[in-house]
Formats: C-alpha cells, sequence, structure tokens
C-alpha cells in the first residue's frame, strides 16, 4: 500500500472536524433536545450540498448511475443519523476526549475486519499481528482515559 501524505492529513483534519463536530452538536442537543439536533445537523448539511452541488456546480459524479449501486450501499445515509446521533447522546456522558477514544477503537476495529475482508468493493488488506497490537493499545489508551 502507497503511502499518501495528503491523505493522512486529510484523515487527521477528518478527526479533528469530528471532535468539534461532537462537541458542537451535543451542545446543541441541550438546547433544542437530541433528535431535533440530529435533524438540524443533517438538514443543514443538505442545504450545504444542494448549494455545492446545484449552485456552484462543483460536484463531477452522475446522479443517473445511481440505479447501478448495489441497495446496501445507501445505508451510509441512515448511518450518519445513527452516528450522529451516538455521539451526542455520548459525548455529555463521557467527555469529548473519552467518547472520542471509545468511538475510535470502535471505528478501527471495524475498520480492520472490513479491510482483511475487502468489504464493500474495498481492496483486501490483510489483518496482521500488528494491527491487533495497535487495537489493544488503543483500548488500553481508552481504559486510561477513564481515569
Amino acid at each position: 500500500m502507497k503511502f499518501s501524505l495528503w491523505a493522512l492529513l486529510t484523515a487527521l483534519i477528518a478527526g479533528i472536524t469530528m471532535a468539534v463536530q461532537g462537541a458542537l452538536n451535543s451542545s446543541l442537543s441541550k438546547k433544542i433536545g437530541l433528535l431535533e439536533a440530529t435533524f438540524v445537523v443533517h438538514f443543514l448539511a443538505t442545504l450545504l450540498l444542494i448549494l455545492i452541488l446545484f449552485v456552484f456546480r462543483l460536484g463531477k459524479g452522475d446522479f443517473s448511475k445511481m440505479s447501478q449501486v448495489p441497495w446496501y450501499i445507501y445505508l451510509g445515509g441512515l448511518l450518519g443519523v445513527i452516528i450522529t446521533y451516538t455521539v451526542v447522546v455520548s459525548i455529555p456522558k463521557l467527555g469529548a476526549a473519552l467518547a472520542t477514544t471509545a468511538i475510535i477503537v470502535g471505528q478501527v476495529s471495524t475498520a480492520c475486519l472490513i479491510d482483511h475482508l475487502g468489504l464493500f468493493g474495498l481492496k483486501q488488506i490483510d489483518f496482521t499481528w500488528t494491527k491487533a497490537v495497535g487495537i489493544i493499545l488503543l483500548a488500553a489508551g481508552a481504559r486510561f482515559m477513564l481515569h
């Protein structure tokens, strides 16, 4: 697998953004309610994407190919609602750092399984003992975050 510094920096930005987003969404939910905040977050995201795709025409894809995509690939949108909801629930109870650490442990563990099995059309990448050690260390780090 070819290492890409740009891809790594992009992933780092995603992690930073996710932590800030979780804190903001949790604060919003305290004011207007959990499901209401989840709705507002996704509604605003939809408005932004409408602007990007249809006003500024920045999209490079082709909506006419949607029927060629297996049905289960569209579950990502539903998972986005579950992600927002569960992040908003966990951060006020655990704090941003512990909740984010637990999220990362779950995310990396699942990502390793997806890679190993080559699910969803992704390239198959073997699960190695070093990855197992990494997950164990992540989980240990999450445990240390409890105190």
